[in-house]
């Protein structure tokens, strides 16, 4: 079955909130075998959303709209879908004796525009709510289905768990199995270019590609009777392009690179710590965003300055004036300075020049060091990013460092030059 979502709400095409409905129906469809062809979002309009919906059901099926179901002047939703789906409104006894519950258990009466909810289309399959006052429904007119679920995403959910999910498994044409991998130090152009046979010839499993900041991701998706011959197909071509640039994969399951690192730290008790100086502490942010991390995170020592590198991690003087402190000389001396006074089982050190300023010929805007302790082994690794930003910069050097961590733990030999491909 071929689908659209349709997001109503003038707050969302003026930027003041996120559609995160439209995200989670889309995976939602996608894992009930259903193909999303389109998703609009439309202001509160009744006219503009019966265009949409002439629009959409010339190529799908079924329509699934958020929003637009309450009790206000501007929900309005409801209303246009009946119309256009050449029904009318009646009152429905089970809604109006929901809403008399809610007001007897909140000691509270609804204003009486709250009983506008009550009223649903004649033909409608009605979605009960158990989050919230407005139903959802589904109606159907010439082999088309409109589904109409409210729009807070509480509500939205639920509903779509307890009553719209049941709904939609009698549509059920297959299963759509998938994973994501991701990847660190090669682009997507890159990445699309080395595994551009597999892409050309591919029918099912298909193969995308997505950039993500400092890192991109590859998507293989099938369609077939069963998830057993879904994952089947899919895990073969995994294997193809692990082939090809297995080196740059960090996670075969669309995991961040930072819970990667930090759950192989917690399964193992292995502690650490870090020194930063251009990543200015976000290593430490991105490791503290990982649950149950205090159990090996000992610390992060942002040292911005010289002085604040030679204090606290005993970098000498001599080392700076040799070849400033973006160096691979500095970058050693902080991890090993950083080891001695944590004794941490593995300690990881950046140096370098976020920018925008700062940079010269030698030693341009985005060039950083980046050190690495673990089992007596130190290794450092020279990395020039594309100089995108300041932030992108910090957030290139952070991901480093996590990868750095991520091969070090796994045994994986680390270049002593990096380059974003």
């Amino acid at each position: 079955m071929k689908c659209a979502i349709l997001s109503v709400g003038t707050e969302l095409l003026m930027g003041e909130i996120t559609d995160t409905n439209a995200v989670y129906l889309s995976r939602q469809l996608k894992e009930l075998g259903l193909d999303v062809l389109y998703r609009y979002t439309v202001g509160d309009n009744d006219s503009r959303l019966t265009e949409v919906l002439e629009l959409a059901f010339n190529d799908v099926d079924l329509v699934i709209t958020t929003g637009g179901l309450g009790p206000t002047d501007d929900d309005m939703t409801k209303e246009t879908v009946t119309e256009f789906m050449g029904d009318h409104l009646v009152e429905h006894k089970e809604t109006v004796d929901a809403l008399r519950e809610i007001e007897v258990e909140r000691r509270h009466q609804f204003s009486q525009n709250n009983f506008k909810q009550t009223f649903l289309p004649s033909r409608a399959e009605v979605f009960a709510t158990e989050a919230g006052t407005a139903p959802g429904f589904a109606l159907e007119k010439d082999g088309k289905i409109v589904i109409c679920m409210p729009g807070p995403p509480r509500e939205m959910t639920n509903m779509f768990e307890k009553r719209v999910r049941p709904y939609l498994m009698q549509f059920k044409e297959g299963v759509i199995y998938s994973r994501i991998l991701r990847l660190f130090g090669m682009g997507e152009s890159r990445v699309e270019y080395e595994i551009h046979d597999l892409i050309e010839k591919q029918t099912d499993p298909t193969i995308a590609t997505y950039a993500k900041p400092c890192e991109c991701s590859i998507r293989i998706a099938s369609k077939r009777k069963t998830e057993e011959e879904a994952a089947e197909a899919v895990d073969e071509v995994v294997t193809q392009i692990k082939e090809i640039v297995g080196e740059y994969i960090f996670d075969e399951n669309d995991k961040d690179l930072v819970n990667v690192v930090g759950e192989k730290l917690i399964a193992n008790g292995i502690s650490i710590s870090a020194a930063e100086s251009c990543t200015g502490g976000m290593f430490a942010e991105y490791m503290t965003s990982v649950p149950g991390i205090s159990e090996v995170f000992e610390r992060s020592i942002v040292t911005y300055t010289e002085r604040a590198k030679m204090e606290e991690l005993g970098v000498k003087q001599e080392t700076i004036d040799k070849d400033t402190v973006v160096s691979e000389d500095v970058a050693r001396e902080m991890v090993e300075g950083l080891y001695a006074k944590t004794g941490s089982d593995i300690c990881v050190s950046v140096t370098g020049i976020a920018g925008p300023s700062g940079g010269t010929p030698e030693k341009p805007v985005g060039l950083m060091y980046v050190g690495c302790r673990y089992k007596g082994t130190t290794v450092v690794q020279e990395v020039l990013t594309i100089n995108f930003s300041r932030e992108w910069n910090r957030k290139y050097g952070t991901m480093t460092m996590l990868d750095m961590i991520n091969k070090m733990l796994d045994g994986r030999e680390i270049p002593t030059n990096h380059r974003l491909k």
